[in-house]
Formats: C-alpha cells, sequence, structure tokens
C-alpha cells in the first residue's frame, strides 16, 4: 500500500507542477476551467493525483473549485491587485529613494547584471523566472533604506503581491521590455546621484505602469470573454 501512496504522491506532484507551470505561463488563463479528467489524459494517469494536484493548488489560492461547477484557475481581485500596486509604488519609491545615497557600486553593478539577465529572457520568455529576477532587482534598490517602518511596508506588499498571484509579466508580456528599459533609467538616476524626488518618482511610476498595464489587459481579456 505505501508503494501505491508512493506513485500516487509522485504523479500527483507531476500533475501539481504541470498545471502550475502552465498556470504561470499564462496557457491557463485566470477564469480557465481545469477539466480532470481531460488533464488526467493528457498525463496518461488517472484523475486522483490530478484531484490531489488542484487541492493544492486551491490551497496556494491558485485555482478555485465550486461544487457542481468545477475547477477554475483563480481569477485576479482587480480592486485588491490594484490597491496593492498603488501602495508598493509609494513606499518602495520612497525606500528606493531613502536608499540611494548608501548604495555602493559593487550593489548598483549586482542590479545592472540583474536587469541583463531580464533582458536576456526577452527573447524566449520566461515570465516566471523574469518575476523572480524583477524582484531581486528592486530588493537590491530598497534594502538598504534606513527607516525599518517603510521597509516593512515594502516587504509586506512584495508577500501580499504574491498572495494575489502576480501575473503581470505573464499577461502582459510586452510589459517586460518597457520594465527593463525603466530598471536601466532608475539606475542612471542613482548613479548620476539624482535628486531624491526624482528617484523616488521614477520607481513610483515604474510600478505603476506595470499596474496599468496590468489592469488594461484585464478589462480587454474580461470585455473579449464577454463577446
Amino acid at each position: 500500500m505505501s508503494s501505491t501512496l508512493v506513485r500516487e504522491g509522485s504523479k500527483s506532484e507531476q500533475a501539481y507542477a504541470w498545471i502550475r507551470s502552465r498556470i504561470n505561463s499564462h496557457a491557463f488563463v485566470p477564469g480557465y476551467r481545469l477539466v480532470l479528467g481531460a488533464i488526467a489524459g493528457e498525463l496518461d494517469m488517472s484523475v486522483v493525483p490530478v484531484r490531489e494536484a488542484i487541492r493544492r493548488l486551491e490551497a496556494e489560492g491558485l485555482v478555485t473549485f465550486e461544487r457542481n461547477v468545477g475547477a477554475h484557475v483563480a481569477l485576479v481581485d482587480e480592486s485588491d491587485y490594484a490597491h496593492t500596486m498603488q501602495t508598493l509604488g509609494l513606499v518602495e519609491g520612497a525606500a528606493t529613494s531613502m536608499s540611494a545615497p548608501l548604495i555602493d557600486a559593487d550593489a548598483l553593478d549586482r542590479a545592472e547584471a540583474i536587469n541583463e539577465r531580464m533582458r536576456m529572457l526577452l527573447g524566449h520568455f520566461d515570465a516566471h523566472m523574469f518575476t523572480q529576477l524583477n524582484q531581486q532587482f528592486h530588493s537590491v534598490l530598497y534594502e538598504p533604506c534606513p527607516n525599518p517602518h517603510i521597509l516593512d511596508l515594502v516587504h509586506r506588499g512584495w508577500s501580499r503581491l504574491a498572495g494575489i498571484r502576480d501575473t503581470s509579466f505573464a499577461f502582459v508580456p510586452g510589459r517586460a521590455h518597457d520594465s527593463v528599459d525603466e530598471h536601466r533609467q532608475i539606475l542612471e538616476l542613482i548613479r548620476s546621484d539624482a535628486p531624491p524626488l526624482e528617484i523616488e518618482l521614477a520607481a513610483r511610476d515604474h510600478r505603476w505602469r506595470t499596474m496599468d498595464a496590468f489592469l488594461a489587459a484585464h478589462h480587454a481579456h474580461h470585455a473579449e470573454e464577454g463577446r
């Protein structure tokens, strides 16, 4: 019996990874219906491990399940997303501005190297990896913030964004090109000792442009579905 559990557990992991990768890549868009039988057939397994994978994804907030309706990829709560991004733009802009005088050349070079890795991904886009690198880039710029209260708010914003399931770059991959260019501009401002307010506004507006692009695409997607 234990060997059966191990095999099922292994298949459940495979199903989980397969479904999650398609959610992350936006092959399965918000609202997409997850048909257990079809997924099981695609993966050549029974529906049991697929059901376990769906339950795990539901616990993570990536999938919703309703009796007599079935499983769907979770929709992004537009209000929650917008409020989180607006707030994060404000506090991250302030944190980046306050960090700027404390960021040494090595840290700036590290951020530039991360941004270059992001640029290299543009040709063969991987939204999940791009999002991870994006957080690493910004972390270099806001972590030196000397105000622990502001820094705590930034950390909370990023954590909340992860909970909402930030699919921004998967949903609007074209935004990734602009994001990389804006990163370079922020680095140039910091390297040139630009006025703190200029750095703060650049970092804030960078975050808000991503929000605006995502919400515009989200509205367009729903309008298309409603036709």
